[in-house]
């Protein structure tokens, strides 16, 4: 089992930053690649970014490219959604997740481990 805890969503106003934080525990948080997702009201979850079991790849949406960036830190067991440039169709509940896998997968279907979200409001 992996329990996943997102931390820092909050209120933000349009161009504004936020660094989403997902601290792991329990089996070896380096055997996971880990994923961002997010889900608006009346919408699909869809994926953000995902990052590689070692860091070495990254992947990003179409929609965030170049605005957020992925970063974990394997000791402290920790992965990162930096995000800036923030407008409100990037409001959403975010939620990490873990695939036991080496490289990013992007399909919700395929993830193994769910956090239970952090809300990000984006004020225009």
């Amino acid at each position: 089992q992996v329990q996943l805890v997102e931390s820092g969503g909050g209120l933000v106003q349009a161009g504004g930053s936020l660094r989403l934080s997902c601290a792991a525990s329990g089996r070896s948080f380096v055997s996971y690649a880990m994923d961002w997702f997010r889900q608006a009201p009346g919408k699909e979850r869809e994926f953000v970014a995902g990052i590689s079991r070692s860091g070495g790849t990254t992947y990003y949406a179409d929609s965030v490219k170049g605005r957020f960036t992925i970063s974990r830190d394997n000791a402290k067991s920790t992965v990162y959604l930096q995000m800036n440039s923030l407008q409100p169709d990037d409001a959403a509940v975010y939620y990490c997740a873990a695939v036991n896998a080496v490289l990013v997968h992007t399909n919700p279907r395929l993830m193994d481990y769910w956090g239970k979200g952090t809300l990000v409001t984006v004020s225009s």
